[in-house]
This record gives C-alpha cells, sequence and structure tokens, in this order.
C-alpha cells in the first residue's frame, strides 16, 4: 500500500521587494539588448553591424522563450494548480519567440523584432497582474515595468534602424 500524501499544502512567504539576485539576473541580461542596439547603429551597414542586429535579435528570441518557460515553472506551484491564465501566457510567449527565431533564420528581422516587441509589450503588462493574481512572485509587479522596457528599447532600436 502506498502512504504518499495525495496533496501537500504549501505555504510561501516571499517579499514585496525585488531580491538581489532577480537585480543582477533581472537586469542583467537586458543589457545586450542595448548593447546590441548600439552597436548595430554604429557599425551600420558594415558586418559588425549586421551581425550585432542578428545576435541581438536571436538574443531577443532566446529571453522571450526563456520568460515563457519562467511562466509555466510559476504555474507548479500556484496554489490550486495552474491558472488559464498562466497557461495562455506561457503559450503566447513561446509562440511569439519560436516564431521571431523562425521570421530570424529566413531573414525576415523586420516582422521578428515586431513580435519580440509585442511579447516583452505583453510581459510588461501581464507580469504585474500575475504578480496581484498570485500567479507570480510579488516582486514581479516592480521589476517588470523596469526590467522589460530596456529590451524594448533595444528592439525598437533596431527596428528603427530597419525602417
Amino acid at each position: 500500500m502506498d502512504d504518499r500524501p495525495d496533496s501537500r499544502t504549501l505555504r510561501v512567504t516571499e517579499p514585496r521587494a525585488v531580491p538581489w539576485l532577480s537585480v543582477v539576473f533581472g537586469y542583467g541580461p537586458m543589457l545586450p539588448f542595448l548593447m546590441g542596439a548600439v552597436a548595430a547603429w554604429a557599425w551600420q551597414g558594415k558586418f559588425l553591424g549586421d551581425a550585432a542586429e542578428t545576435v541581438t535579435t536571436l538574443w531577443g528570441c532566446a529571453i522571450l522563450l526563456f520568460l515563457s518557460g519562467v511562466r509555466r515553472g510559476l504555474s507548479f506551484r500556484t496554489e490550486g494548480g495552474a491558472t488559464l491564465a498562466q497557461i495562455a501566457t506561457m503559450i503566447g510567449l513561446f509562440s511569439l519567440g519560436f516564431a521571431a527565431l523562425v521570421l530570424t533564420v529566413l531573414d525576415e528581422t523586420v516582422a521578428a523584432l515586431a513580435l519580440l516587441i509585442l511579447g516583452f509589450g505583453a510581459l510588461t503588462i501581464l507580469d504585474p497582474i500575475a504578480a496581484r493574481r498570485g500567479e507570480a512572485p510579488l516582486f514581479f509587479a516592480r521589476l517588470r515595468p523596469a526590467q522589460i522596457p530596456l529590451a524594448i528599447l533595444g528592439l525598437v532600436g533596431l527596428l528603427a534602424l530597419k525602417l
């Protein structure tokens, strides 16, 4: 006979303040967006400019795909189980990130950048809502509106270069 419980109750205490590791790993990955956009503009029309544009766009795809996984991971510890909003957000972010990746490989950079801007823009809005609903850590309400616009700024800079 199996004596393991069929369920368990978790008690989670989390800070409203952004933990220092989340500052490091939250803002650190945003720097390549800004550096890549500056490099693409500085070396515009040259190999290094094209390389900076491509690498930065691919970086955006990787980060958006990673953040879709973060959303799924959070849903594993949501009280009462994953919510429809968590799953829909995860699928939406993943779809945008993967489509942007495919478009980048197909050299459709403008479309890829537009999808990335849409995905990161959605995070800026949806993560604070998720934090208030208990579907994400409380500190996401403070972190995301300050963190994610840095990525958007770099991506918009790349898009402006392409238009």
